[in-house]
């Protein structure tokens, strides 16, 4: 019987990298998994691999259970109509993963107010109405996980005099993680009189190689000396989900750091571990 026998999770961002990888962790621990999107096949991003109708193959090639639903959550009907697709697949919600982001890597004097808001849309406003949306499932049952991806991206640089002043375009990525995180314990304190329902977020303990990740730069390649593999953010995701409420919620947290406080790995570095995380980590 896996960890997750019997849920209903909705993991979106879930045609490529961290949210592949828990959408087919998560089903393989035995949970009915929605998989959400802008991209249904493959070819139809301009720029980067992956797609739902691959994500969806691979988990029912290895017999698990997944439905794929196409949404754009920077709309708010987008973000309701997925949650009631997920319903009438499966019935009442038990885990939602906000994994979904969207980066222009851009400086602020030049960011297009358009992109700044599209990005607060996808990064913060969707968590928000899709965990709205799931917590009428959850709250009457007491009984419900959401999990927020974060980012070392939240931690920001710190104060003045800066010796190092190149100019990476991470401000907003870094003020939409920033929020999430605040969001997270907030939410988590508001659903503390439930019982059983949890709110945390995690952000991996190094870059993650992922098409994005590959795309932007930030990594070399799949093997970059220097990356997290994918795995350790969806097992971190599968903690988060799967634990006592009581030892989670509110948790803002990195993949390695909570992997080995919880015995799951027994080596850990990188964010949380050997380099401070963010205030919301600390608290």
């Amino acid at each position: 019987m896996g960890k997750l026998t019997g849920k209903v999770a909705i993991i979106t961002g879930a045609s490529r990298g961290i949210g592949q990888q828990i959408a087919e962790l998560f089903a393989s621990e035995g949970a009915k998994v929605v998989c959400a999107a802008r991209t249904l096949n493959e070819g139809d991003h301009r720029m980067l691999e992956g797609s739902l109708s691959r994500t969806v193959e691979l988990i029912r090639g290895k017999g698990g259970e997944a439905t794929a639903v196409t949404a754009d959550v920077s709309h708010e009907p987008d973000c309701i109509a997925l949650v009631q697709a997920a319903r009438q697949a499966y019935g009442p919600i038990d885990i939602l993963v906000n994994n979904a982001a969207l980066n222009y890597y851009l400086p602020t004097e030049t960011y297009p107010t358009n992109r700044w808001v599209r990005c607060f849309a996808i990064n913060v406003h969707a968590p928000f109405i899709l965990a709205k949306e799931v917590l009428t499932d959850m709250i009457p049952r007491r009984s419900g996980a959401i999990v927020n991806i974060s980012s070392g991206a939240a931690i920001g640089p710190g104060r003045g005099p800066y010796e190092d002043m190149t100019v990476r375009g991470g401000v907003m990525y870094g003020a939409t993680k920033a929020a999430l995180e605040r969001f997270t314990q907030g939410l988590a304190q508001e659903v503390a009189q439930f019982d059983g329902i949890s709110v945390a977020a995690v952000s991996p303990s190094q870059v993650v190689p992922t098409p994005g990740t590959i795309h932007h730069k930030l990594v070399t390649g799949i093997d970059d000396p220097k990356g997290e593999h994918p795995i350790m953010m969806a097992r971190a995701a599968l903690l988060l989900a799967s634990e006592p409420t009581a030892k989670v919620n509110g948790r803002v947290t990195y993949s390695q750091q909570i992997l080995k406080e919880f015995g799951w790995i027994e080596e850990a570095k990188g964010r949380g571990v050997t380099i401070r995380g963010s205030g919301y980590s600390l608290v």
